[in-house]
């Protein structure tokens, strides 16, 4: 079947199928003589595994691996486990950082009037935000005490 049919049985759009070919979660597909790429059903079966693997947030080297372990019948399930709980992992953290941004966020919004006045907690918070940058001050120096930390991206 050429992309656009795979596309709409896997689910996975013909722009994402190049990329996991180009990536090798699939393997390249072969050729019509007019040169259309040409999928077979396991390939549409990969395409739906990696589908899912991706909606639940692994990541491509994580979707290869896990693609490799589902196509290799003497795989051990403690691998699969493993992987998987190593991304439970990452979720949990990657969600109490999004907590900790939303409390924040929701500090700066509860003391901000939202009037007509410029006077402004929230640009204000970001304004400290920005200043350390520039100053490499900690972030509770910068945003105060009474401010709880901000989610910082770039830390480790």
């Amino acid at each position: 079947m050429n992309i656009g049919k795979a596309a709409a049985a896997s689910g996975v759009s013909a722009k994402m199928i190049r990329y996991y070919e180009s990536n090798e979660l699939i393997p390249s597909a072969s050729r019509t003589e007019a040169g259309y790429r040409n999928y077979s059903e396991n390939d549409v079966k990969t395409l739906c595994f990696i589908r899912r693997a991706r909606d639940l947030g692994f990541s491509v080297t994580q979707m290869r691996e896990l693609v490799a372990l589902w196509q290799d019948q003497s795989r051990a399930s403690a691998d699969v486990k493993r992987l998987a709980l190593e991304h439970v992992e990452a979720l949990e953290r990657k969600a109490q950082e999004i907590r900790e941004m939303s409390r924040a966020l929701r500090h700066l919004a509860e003391n901000c009037q939202g009037d007509a006045r410029p006077d402004c907690p929230i640009i204000n918070g970001l304004e400290r935000s920005a200043e350390q940058v520039q100053t490499s001050k900690s972030e509770t120096e910068c945003c105060g005490a009474d401010l709880p930390p901000v989610f910082n991206p770039t830390a480790p």
